[in-house]
Order: structure tokens, then sequence, then C-alpha cells
């Protein structure tokens, strides 16, 4: 199921497409040469601009860079896909590139991600730093012992689990430490509002059910995202790939649309 986002400033305000897994092939949404199908949103800068060129594709590789940073300066960043999706399975690989920049907070070090249910980037305030979405989260060895990739990270969300309502903010999957330098394979299989599964270099390694807002409000962009009429339940959105002071490397990014079950 594929949803336009550029109908789409607050959750729960497009029409849907449904598309067979059987009858789609999976189609790239990096295609390798540019940014083609992706806006950029930097916390500080309006929508669509890509201060000092954060997102860049070199040799095919979609890169985000602090070559060209003086300071970090709480400039958080996430390169939006054109389009919002509900029902899908998302493939790419990763790897971290450098050092983290020395005036981000440490917990970045080696760490990004895919955000994915997203509010769309024209929908974020000029200073908000993270987008109110879900995270599938990047994370490799610091040396400190083991450091799981493929967690959940939730932004102004909750989730459930087995039907327990999860409100913390990261929950930890059973993915192995990578170093920083070698590629891993992820998939994120989304089912709408109904289930999500993580995978890491093909194996599952978490499972949850119903992303949805966190109606505590407890970060200020969900509670603008109530006002707008958004319902509680996150059935689709945006992509985001993360840019949070750490160097990463993004390649073969495809997605297969699914089927909506019943």
């Amino acid at each position: 199921m594929i949803r336009n986002s550029a109908l789409v400033l607050a959750f729960g305000l497009a029409a849907s497409l449904s598309c067979s897994a059987e009858d789609r092939p999976w189609v790239k949404l990096f295609n390798g040469r540019n940014l083609d199908g992706w806006t950029p949103k930097v916390t500080g800068h309006p929508a669509g601009e890509n201060p000092f060129n954060t997102f860049r594709v070199e040799d095919g590789i979609l890169k985000v860079s602090y070559d060209a940073y003086g300071k970090f300066s709480g400039q958080y960043g996430h390169l939006y896909s054109n389009l919002a999706y509900s029902h899908y399975i998302l493939r790419m690989e990763y790897r971290f590139d450098g050092k983290m920049m020395a005036d981000a907070p440490s917990y970045v070090n080696l760490n990004s991600g895919v955000m994915y249910h997203s509010q769309p980037p024209q929908s974020l305030g000029l200073k908000q730093s993270f987008p109110v979405s879900l995270e599938f989260q990047f994370l490799a060895d610091e040396g400190k012992g083991e450091r799981p990739t493929g967690n959940v990270c939730t932004p102004g969300t909750n989730l459930e689990i087995e039907g327990k309502l999860v409100t913390q903010h990261i929950v930890e999957s059973t993915a192995p430490t990578f170093p920083a330098e070698e590629w891993v394979k992820i998939e994120l299989e989304v089912h709408g509002n109904k289930e999500v599964i993580h995978r890491v270099n093909g194996k599952e390694v978490l499972r949850y059910q119903r992303p949805q807002l966190d109606p505590e409000g407890r970060i200020e962009a969900t509670k603008e995202l109530y006002a707008a009429g958004a319902e509680e339940s996150l059935s689709f959105g945006n992509i985001a790939l993360q840019a949070e002071g750490q160097g990463v490397w993004f390649r073969n990014i495809e997605l297969k649309p699914l089927d909506e079950t019943p």
C-alpha cells in the first residue's frame, strides 16, 4: 500500500493504493545517482534544504557526511521518502563511516537508523529534532561490550508486544553486535498498524504490534499532530534515513509492497 505524502501534512489524511507482493518486484527507492525521490529536513533549516551537503551520493552510495560542518550544534537530520507507505518490506544495507561530531551527544556514536510511519518533512517544526515515528535503530561496536543493532526506538510513539503496551523509548533486539566498518543487511516488514518485524542479515531479531502515537504527548510534536486531527493508531507514514552527528552509508534501498491483510 502506498500513499502520496505530498497530500499528507498530518497522519490519516490520504487515499491508498493496494499492491500485491506476488505481482510486484522490488522497487528501488534510491537510484544510486542522486537524491531524486527524497526530501531532506535538518533541524534549524527548512524542509528541502540540504545544509553542508549532509546527504550526498558518491560511487552509488547514499552517504551522510559531516566534513563541511564546523560544529554539529544539534542539527539532527533526516532524509524522507517523498511517498508514504503502509504495508511493505523495506530492505537496505548500512555501514558506519568515521567518527561522530565532537560536540554531538555521546549516544550518537556509531548510531543511526531508518524511521518509518513518520510524519512528512513538511509538517516538522523548524527546530524539531526528530519526526514522530518509529525507528529501526542501527548500532555498531564501541568496544564496550554487546551493542545489538536492530532495536526499535519510539520518538513520540508507543507499541505493543503480545498485547501489552510498551512505552519505553528503546526495545532491544536479539541481533548480534557488528563492527562499524561492516556492511549489514536489514529488512523491515510492516503491516500497517498490525505488526512489524525486524530482520538483520536474514534473521528475525524483533517483532511487535500496534504502532501508535503516544497519547500522553510527552513530546510537543505529538501534541501538534493530535491537534491537527491525527488518529492514535499509526498505519502509514514516510520512511526517513537518519543523520544525527555520525557518518553513515546506505545502499541497495528497495521496497516491496504487500497486500493489506484482514
